[in-house]
Formats: structure tokens, C-alpha cells, sequence
């Protein structure tokens, strides 16, 4: 094969690709629609029974039976995108009324948005930040949450950033700086992992299990002892619970904490399965605006530096001169330049502090770019 057949058989490739965008944006304005049906009637996003004949169909619809699973698997995950999708659609109208409602209620805070589903760590988050009486509202991804918070359906919103086993949660890192919203607060949540079933399901019963991938990446040491188990993304840990209560069955489960078994109803089949004992996630308290706090102790800045050696050096040169603890930083990709990244920091200190605006204006005569995206009171 020369170069020029394979140049052709990769613009049949692209070709194809374009037509699977354009047929799966066509079947997401399809499900809008039987998003709307379903309201109207008041029947339940999930139809268990019909996203089964959907896989079978799937696998029955390709003819080479290697590819079969793999195409299954593909088809579980536009299914799971398409129910998540109806249930924003569904809920939007009643978000803005509780929006408007909290509003009116509460207007020094209105509404605080979190991801996920009631017994979330997050939600956990929440209430331990606000008040288990706040007026808050529930969005399927991350990105909502913090667009929400951008336009102003909302007060606040709640994020995970870190967790102490798995390190930053990059996709938060990104989704802060690129919608320049600022962090207000932060809480730290100890995270205890069980798996969780239909009552009456034995543990040697379980074939699937649904949770956030960074719950399985920090229940690593338990699955090892489980092979059969197969372990399948989802949205959130409470989410993958809500998942398995809906279908009552003795094969499936879900890694989530003990609020999300009282809540939704399941039984615990192992517990504390998290490998590190010691498992805390760290949330950020996100605004519109920047909150000025006089107790206010951390500070979290972005910067871009010079592609030129030792400019990473310089930078924590900075802070050392002047006495301040860097207490963490993470690396991200600019966007567009290959193997150039920006730098998010986190620093003990106040911004009313002499060394601390010494520190920073040497950062910001040095650096690309130089954001703070917040300086609030840590969780202790």
C-alpha cells in the first residue's frame, strides 16, 4: 500500500466519522422528544426493559461477531448519554422554579448547585458548607454546574478538585480557569466507599458494578480480589447507586458511600473498600465574582510561563523568598501548544499580606499569565 491509498481510505474514515456525529446528534433531538413525552405523561427516564432490547438489537445489527461487544459497549454509553440528557431536560423547568423560589426564600446565598444526585459526596459537601436546610439543585456534568454558576442561575456551586488517593480531578482544574469564575470556599469530605445491591444479593452474585471511575481507581485492592466483577463508568457514585436501586436485580451494584445505601434503599455487601483508609476528597466553593474575606488564609492562582529552562523554578523561587508554603500544584496543557502548560497553585497566605503581594507581583513580572482565581478560608 502506497501513500496515496492511505490517504483515501483515511478521508473514507473521516467521511464516516462525519456521519456518525450527524446520526448521533439526530438520535440526542430524537430523545428530547421522548424527554418531553415522558413528562408529559409522568412516566420515569429509565425503561430498563427497553434499554435492553436496544443493546440486543445493537449486537444483532453487526454481522461480525468480534465486534459485537464492542459495539454493545458503545451503545451502553450513548444510552446512559441520552438518559442524562432527559432527566435535564425534564428537571429544567422545575430548576428554575426552585431557583426562583430559593431566591425570593434566601437571597444572601439562593440557590447552590452541586453534580450529581442526593447523596453525593458532593451533596455532603454542600450541607457541610451551607446548611443541611440550603436550597440547592442537582446537574448531570461538572460543566453545568459551573455554567450555571457563570450565568447566574445560581448563587454558588460545589466542586471536587482533589482527592487524597487519585490527586486533582483535571477536568475541574480546566472547567474553572476557562469560565474565569472564582473560588470562594473550600470543604474536605472523608470518603468511605461500599458496595452496595438489591437486598437479598450475595456477593458472589455480582457481575456489574457502576460508579464514578474515581471511585474505582480508589477501590483498586478490592476489585483485584474480584475479577468477575466488571466495572463500569458512570457519572457519579450516588448516581451508580440510584442506577442499580431502579433495576432490582442480583447482579448488579454500586460503589458509593453508606448516605447513598439509606437513601436509595440498598444494602451494603462489603464495606470500607476504598484502599486508603485515610481517603479525603477536597471541594472548592465556586462564585461569579471574587469574595473578599479578611480571614482568609488560601490562595489559588494560574499562571502560564515562559517555554525557557528554569522558568518552573523561578516561579516557587518566589514564594520560598518570602517565607510562603506551597501547598500544591498541578500541570494542564495550554490549549493549542504542544507541550506548553499553565500551572495552578495553591498558596498559605492573604492577599492583603505585604509578602505575599511581594511574592505575587514578582510572579505576574515573570509569568505569561497570571490569574487568582480565589482566596478563601481552608477546610481545616
Amino acid at each position: 500500500m502506497n501513500k496515496l491509498d492511505l490517504d483515501a481510505i483515511r478521508t473514507r474514515i473521516n467521511t464516516i466519522d462525519a456521519q456518525l456525529a450527524q446520526l448521533f446528534e439526530e438520535r440526542m433531538q430524537v430523545v428530547a422528544q421522548v424527554a418531553a413525552y415522558k413528562k408529559e405523561h409522568n412516566l420515569p427516564v429509565r425503561d430498563s426493559k427497553r434499554e435492553q432490547e436496544v443493546l440486543e438489537q445493537a449486537g444483532d445489527r453487526i454481522q461480525d461477531t468480534a465486534l459485537r461487544v464492542a459495539w454493545q459497549r458503545i451503545m451502553r454509553q450513548i444510552i446512559e448519554t441520552a438518559v442524562a440528557n432527559e432527566h435535564s431536560l425534564m428537571s429544567a423547568e422545575e430548576t428554575q422554579n426552585k431557583a426562583a423560589q430559593a431566591t425570593q426564600a434566601a437571597p444572601q446565598t439562593g440557590v447552590v448547585a452541586y453534580q450529581g444526585v442526593p447523596g453525593a459526596y458532593s451533596h455532603l459537601a454542600l450541607e457541610q458548607h451551607f446548611g443541611s436546610q440550603q436550597q440547592c439543585v442537582a446537574y448531570a456534568v461538572f460543566e453545568d454546574v459551573v455554567r450555571a454558576v457563570k450565568d447566574g442561575a445560581v448563587s454558588y456551586g460545589v466542586l471536587p478538585i482533589e482527592n487524597s488517593s487519585t490527586g486533582g480531578i483535571t477536568e475541574v482544574y480546566d472547567l474553572v480557569r476557562r469560565y474565569d469564575v472564582s473560588i470562594v470556599g473550600e470543604e474536605i469530605v472523608k470518603v468511605e466507599h461500599n458496595l452496595l445491591a438489591y437486598p437479598g444479593t450475595k456477593l458472589e452474585e455480582v457481575r456489574e458494578v457502576y460508579s464514578h471511575p474515581q471511585g474505582f481507581a480508589q477501590c483498586r485492592s478490592f476489585f483485584k480480589k474480584y475479577p468477575l466483577m466488571k466495572q463500569i463508568p458512570y457519572f457519579n457514585t450516588a448516581k451508580g447507586a440510584e442506577y442499580v436501586a431502579e433495576h432490582h436485580t442480583n447482579y448488579m451494584a454500586a460503589v458509593a458511600g453508606r448516605q447513598a445505601a439509606e437513601r436509595y434503599g440498598l444494602a451494603i455487601l462489603a464495606a470500607h473498600i476504598n484502599s486508603n483508609a485515610n481517603n479525603y476528597t477536597r471541594f472548592i466553593i465556586i462564585g461569579s465574582q471574587a469574595e473578599f474575606d479578611a480571614a482568609a488564609d488560601k490562595i489559588t492562582l494560574v499562571v502560564s510561563l515562559r517555554h525557557e529552562p528554569g522558568s518552573l523554578y523561578k516561579l516557587l523561587g518566589y514564594f520560598e523568598e518570602e517565607g510562603l508554603n506551597l501547598t500544591n500544584i498541578e500541570s494542564r496543557p495550554l490549549e493549542g501548544r504542544s507541550w506548553e502548560y499553565f500551572f495552578h497553585l495553591d498558596v498559605k497566605g492573604n492577599l492583603q499580606d505585604a509578602l505575599v503581594q511581594k511574592a505575587l507581583r514578582q510572579v505576574e513580572d515573570n509569568t505569561i499569565e497570571c490569574k487568582i482565581l480565589g482566596n478563601y478560608r481552608s477546610a481545616q
